[in-house]
Order: C-alpha cells, then structure tokens, then sequence
C-alpha cells in the first residue's frame, strides 16, 4: 500500500540542517544541493509524527492495540534502520512539475534557493538596558508560507484499519514544526492522501475507536 503526506506551509518556516552560512546565515534550510529546492528529511517528518503519537499514547495510557500499531507504524528505536517500523517515509519536496521546471532550467542553485526563501533576523534584548544584547543578531533562512510538500509513505505489508486510524490522527495533530515554532514560525498543515484513503473519515474511525474502548 501506498500513501502520500503532504505538508503545506502556512507560516514561513526553517526546516534547519544544522548549519549556517559564513558571514550570511547561522541556519540554513534543508535543500537539494542539485537544485536549490528546499526539502524536507524524512526523518524530520517521521519525528513529527512520533511525537504527536507519544503525545496521543500518553493521554490513552492502557491502550494495548494503539501501542501496538504504533510500533508496528514507526518501530522502537526512532528512525534507525532495523527498529522494526513497517512504514517508509520518504524526503518531502516540492511539486513534481516545478522540480521538473527546474531541471530543465539554467537558474543558478542560488536563485532558486533564494526566490523560494527569505532570511529573518532577530536579537537577544538586554533587559537592563532595554536595547538589543552585544553579538546577539541571528540570521535563519526560512521556506516562504503558502508551498506545499509531499512525500511518499511506503509499507511491508499492507496496514490494518488500527494502523491506518493512527496515523491519519497523527498527522492531524502536526501543528507546528521546524526551528524557531515556538516564536510564530512554523504553523503547518499535514494530511495524508491515497487511493481508496479518505482523511477525514479515518480521523473519524480514530475517535470511534477511541470512544469505544476508553
């Protein structure tokens, strides 16, 4: 069986790698080094959901088929190989004509990069003084509002309605993710998409699983 999530930005957003830019940047996004667009790991994505899941499994305490599925979904050991998780998830990215267009084109990877992102500045202040604190400016680049990402969910075998339950009430719990969510970066919006996979009514079958054995 195969899905596909997708993430649309509704706030500008850093997806960071965990480096900057000498003299530009102290966060970069994720991006494709071929091309300049901005992607996001699948481990990223996979993150977001087992954390959203362990929230959920935190305030259903006793719930044997919902721990089972979870890690049957997302396996043990986090996003290391062999965790026993039976779901991929795949690098999200940009809509498949634009990579295309992208491609074909002659833009320098630093004109695409730049035309899909901006660079936000911020300061530490000093409360004493009521001014910005000495050597506390910040540069982060961040992937503008308003794209959408889509990546690939890929499974062993095909999931059982428990498991497919879950996951839709997973990721409609994604709210918030990159660096910088916590200061009004970040607001997201994930769902999953999939033949015969209708959003809506799996999030429904979740609460009805839900009520029907708390």
């Amino acid at each position: 069986m195969k899905l596909t999530l997708t993430i649309e930005l509704l706030t500008d957003t850093t997806f960071g790698r965990g480096d900057g830019v000498a003299g530009l940047l102290d966060e970069e996004v994720e991006h494709d080094s071929r091309t300049g667009l901005p992607i996001i790991r699948g481990r990223t994505v996979k993150g977001l959901l087992v954390e959203e899941c362990a929230n959920l499994l935190y305030v259903l305490p006793e719930r044997a088929d919902l721990e089972t599925a979870a890690k049957w979904l997302f396996g043990s050991g986090g996003s290391a190989l062999g965790d026993g998780a039976h779901m991929r998830v795949g690098s999200c990215e940009l809509p498949f004509d634009l990579r295309q267009q992208v491609q074909a084109s002659d833009y320098k990877l630093g004109d695409i990069l730049g035309s899909l992102t901006t660079i936000r500045r911020q300061t530490a202040m000093n409360e004493e003084t009521g001014t910005p604190a000495d050597r506390s400016l910040r540069g982060s680049r961040v992937v503008i509002r308003g794209l959408t990402f889509s990546a690939a969910l890929d499974f062993d075998y095909d999931p059982n309605p428990v498991h497919l339950a879950l996951l839709a009430a997973c990721a409609a719990l994604v709210r918030r993710a990159g660096s910088g969510r916590n200061r009004g970066r970040g607001h997201i919006k994930m769902r999953i998409e999939g033949s015969k996979f209708d959003f809506a009514q799996q999030i429904n079958e979740f609460e009805r699983l839900v009520k029907g054995r708390v």
